[in-house]
């Protein structure tokens, strides 16, 4: 559902019902002055192939009111992006980064960006993640972004919202989230159903139990020598998941 909702927030694919707004305008009465305050980045490339990046970057150009030339430049030098070299020939990883440089080239305020990272080997993947720290640095900028990879929304994300199937799980900023939640362990004869109830999600084994939890506090007052472990971004989204399929222990 990631990709339909972005394609869906851009007027890309149809929406059923709803509205979409941007700097507190509708995106249907001020679709063109929207667009041009907005850099987007997809998965797939909509570059022509049979082009130079220099040769695309011309037709891109007078579309925005505010694009930097000196902007473009200072971006393909730090990519390392050579302008003359064919689309055809750019690597997934190059074809993303030539995007995010075309984004940042005319003032962007908001980046929408599909996947950005997916594919990428992990010295380009942190590359693309600094260059969108600064750029939020700058002020008045935002990024809303896509993806499967929970390390990045570790290292970059402050808000975060999960969809599984179409439907919204969760919608919390990122350190809320991980203040919130804890990982129990403990003796499995220590656990009660009044117990079981607390847990997001919970898994028993012949050892003991394992479960992600919002009240840590309650099971810390009422039983005996369990751990108590800060859970990682990963193991919290999962437990969502996990508790919306039904695919735990002890709800089975």
């Amino acid at each position: 559902g990631k990709t339909t909702t972005i394609k869906s927030i851009l007027d890309i694919t149809h929406r059923d019902k709803g509205s979409v707004k941007f700097f507190g305008k509708s995106s249907e009465r001020n679709l063109r002055e929207i667009k041009d305050r907005l850099g987007v980045v997809f998965d797939d490339s909509y570059f022509y192939d049979e082009l130079t990046m220099a040769e695309m970057k011309s037709i891109i150009a007078p579309a925005y009111s505010r694009w930097s030339d000196s902007r473009y430049k200072s971006y393909m030098e730090k990519f390392n992006l050579n302008p003359n070299q064919k689309i055809a020939t750019l690597s997934k990883g190059m074809k993303t980064k030539f995007a995010l440089v075309l984004a940042l080239s005319h003032e962007a305020e908001l980046l929408i960006m599909d996947e950005p990272t997916s594919g990428l080997d992990p010295l380009m993947r942190s590359q693309l993640l600094e260059v969108l720290k600064e750029y939020m640095k700058e002020g008045g900028k935002g990024v809303f972004f896509s993806t499967h990879i929970v390390s990045d929304l570790e290292k970059i994300a402050d808000m975060l919202i999960l969809i599984d199937n179409g439907e919204i799980l969760l919608k919390e900023e990122k350190d809320i989230l991980l203040d919130k939640f804890r990982k129990i362990k403990g003796d499995i004869n220590w656990l009660n159903d009044s117990y079981k109830k607390l847990f997001l999600t919970l898994k028993v084994t012949d050892y003991g139990f394992t479960g992600i939890t919002a009240h840590a506090r309650e099971f810390e007052n009422g039983i005996k020598d369990i751990v108590v472990e800060r859970p990682t971004l990963e193991e919290i989204m999962l437990a969502y998941i996990e508790r919306r399929r039904g695919n735990v222990d002890s709800f089975n």
